[in-house]
């Protein structure tokens, strides 16, 4: 037996929260990435879980395939942000964003 939709987008919206709160309340650039993916993977879950409208309780293969290249570019994204947070360490031996933010002054 399945369970509702209504507990799926229930742990999506929470799942975004906690992104949200990552990327507000986080500091460091890799818990900020840490944050946006949560995020990504929050409109994953919402999304694949509000496709299931379909008789006989199918999922849409079309939103599958959306998810699953969103996956695909996410992961580029998400692994070119961790590799210019890479080469800030190295360049200012810092990932705190505040201290980052009062070197353009």
């Amino acid at each position: 037996m399945s369970l509702f939709i209504l507990y799926y987008v229930l742990a999506a919206v929470l799942l975004f929260i906690i992104g949200i709160y990552a990327l507000a309340t986080k500091r460091s650039i890799i818990k900020m990435i840490i944050g946006i993916e949560i995020m990504i993977n929050a409109a994953h879950l919402n999304f694949i879980a509000l496709s299931t409208n379909f008789p006989g309780g199918m999922i849409d293969p079309f939103a599958q395939s959306i998810v699953l290249i969103s996956m695909a570019v996410g992961a580029a994204v998400i692994a070119l942000a961790l590799l210019l947070s890479v080469h800030v360490y190295r360049t200012y031996k810092t990932l705190d964003i505040t201290l980052l933010r009062k070197l353009r002054r």
